[in-house]
């Protein structure tokens, strides 16, 4: 079953459960899905990887409003952000822990071949690229600069 399958199928239970916030949260992933498809590129069906990427900024996007509410002092925003934001996550793949990243990112860095912190820029973009979908790109960021900066 594709990703839009089955967001479609979500929507219909959230409605008929009358579960607000999942259903705000399901709609706006179903439109950012519509929208790529209708775009050009990608003519009518998406890859798993466009799917993700939609997924991954939907769930950005809610983090950082959640965030930005919270900085203003409006709590109430925020948690309904934040309960967007979960119910996004729970289509996206795991992300990997702190311990397993480090362990993926040693073993690029070894690859790569990359020895000091100027050395940032080609691990980045192999990091990123292997790790798309399992780690957030702030997360890998920060722990290549440890790991190089240690070396």
């Amino acid at each position: 079953m594709s990703l839009e399958e089955r967001i479609n199928q979500d929507i219909k239970a959230a409605m008929m459960a009358k579960e607000k916030v999942k259903l705000e949260a399901l709609r706006a992933i179903k439109s950012a899905i519509l929208l790529a498809k209708t775009d050009g590129e990608h003519k009518d069906s998406l890859s798993t990887d466009v799917e993700m990427k939609i997924l991954q900024k939907q769930y950005k996007q809610r983090k950082d409003a959640a965030e930005q509410f919270i900085q203003a002092g409006r709590q109430e925003l925020a948690d309904k952000e934040l309960e967007e934001a979960a119910f996004i996550e729970e289509y996206l793949p795991k992300m990997l822990s702190a311990d397993e990243l480090k362990a993926e990112l040693v073993k690029i860095i070894e690859q790569v071949g990359a020895k000091a912190p100027s050395d940032m820029g080609k691990v980045m973009g192999v990091a990123s690229k292997a790790l798309a979908g399992k780690a957030d790109g702030k997360a890998i960021s920060e722990m290549v600069k440890s790991i190089l900066s240690n070396s």
